[in-house]
């Protein structure tokens, strides 16, 4: 059976309405095609926004593993942009799924977890924005992907406060946080922080990683690196403080809140 070629800027330009007429397999196949594309146009604006849309419409609740197998795939992708919108699908299929209990097995969503785990520390490109790509941002957009799956894998909530803080103290990191990469840390990490029964030696133990990147620091220029951690616990701070809209205050923001402050006073020694 044949069916007329999706028409994206009609779609864009009517509020994405769900091509109910395109079989579900050919529709994941374009839209996997699209999330790879260099034209953020295609990328961003159709497919990712479209496919946000529809998974959070219920409209492919029947495509959930397909879209996150297919998002897990692209970690491994030779191109930048096809890799880091990779982890905001798997955000979006991770919160669908957590209203509709045993969608997915948690074999499956450990399985995403351990490839995700592997690609976020390790993703050599940082930028937040390219003049030609446009948006990038692996490391904002692994950050919202750990925070869904500290909700979908909540034994996992440590694990992933460790892997945040490693992305955070990447030693090999050469560009500064630019595009907000620092506070959509923040939040995830107090996101995180915020899901029930973490003692608090877990809520503070991730810090033990920027602690010892920094240890033997002295005078002399910031290293991009070094630069990102501060500006992170300085966002986190923040976090800490005001609490998220959607959750408050971690039960020990004190706590972490204290121990990224002996950090920051590396640099800033007049902090009270």
């Amino acid at each position: 059976m044949s069916y007329a070629p999706i028409d994206w800027a009609l779609l864009a330009a009517t509020g994405f309405p769900f091509p109910a007429d395109v079989p579900a397999a050919e529709l994941l196949d374009e839209l996997a095609a699209m999330l790879s594309s260099p034209d953020p146009v295609v990328r961003d604006d159709h497919a990712y926004t479209a496919s946000a849309q529809w998974v959070r419409e219920g409209r492919l609740d029947d495509q959930l593993v397909a879209l996150g197998e297919a998002a897990v795939a692209r970690l491994d992708h030779p191109e930048v942009q096809a890799r880091t919108f990779a982890p905001l699908v798997l955000r979006c299929v991770l919160t669908r799924s957590r209203q509709l209990p045993g969608a997915i097995d948690q074999g499956t969503v450990q399985r995403w977890y351990a490839a995700f785990a592997r690609w976020y520390p390790a993703e050599p490109d940082t930028r937040g924005w390219d003049d030609r790509l446009g948006w990038l941002h692996a490391v904002a957009h692994g950050a919202d992907a750990a925070a869904a799956f500290a909700r979908a894998l909540p034994e996992q909530r440590a694990d992933l406060l460790d892997l945040c803080a490693r992305r955070i103290a990447a030693a090999d990191a050469d560009h500064r946080y630019l595009q907000m990469e620092d506070a959509r840390l923040a939040r995830a990490i107090t996101g995180i922080l915020l899901e029930p029964g973490l003692t608090e030696a877990e809520a503070t133990g991730w810090l033990d990683v920027p602690a010892k990147a920094l240890e033997g620091g002295g005078p002399g220029p910031v290293p991009a690196w070094a630069f990102n951690i501060f500006a992170t616990l300085q966002a986190l701070q923040v976090h800490l403080t005001r609490g998220l809209a959607d959750g408050g205050v971690p039960p020990h923001a004190e706590a972490v809140a204290g121990r990224a402050l002996e950090l920051l006073r590396l640099p800033c020694p007049w902090l009270a």
